[in-house]
């Protein structure tokens, strides 16, 4: 896989308490994926970017919020989220990414 393949399925990590809580209880990280990546191309995109051994990978469907902009009713996009548990004594920086 190229490295443009890659960076189109892992596409930013989302950083925030609930995920910075989760790294450290769980060695989980959290990224925004592209919508049609699936569990194993997730896996491969993790471990060639970032040099890991990835344990195993949970997917989310995030539905867009229907928002009012002035008078007229919008939608915020569908996307996808990726939960990734790392193999024990493997960490990523992720502020370095993000």
């Amino acid at each position: 896989m190229n490295d443009a393949k890659l960076y189109n399925i892992i596409r930013a990590p989302r950083i925030s308490e609930k995920t910075a809580r989760l790294q450290e209880i769980s060695n989980q990280y959290v990224f925004e994926v592209a919508t049609d990546a699936n569990k194993t191309d997730i896996k491969a995109a993790v471990e060639k970017l970032f040099g890991v051994s990835v344990r195993a990978v949970n997917v989310v469907n995030v539905k867009g919020k229907g928002k009012a902009f002035k008078s007229r009713m919008g939608h915020r996009a569908d996307w996808r989220k990726a939960y990734v548990t790392l193999a024990e004594g493997q960490s990523i920086d992720v502020m370095a990414t993000a």
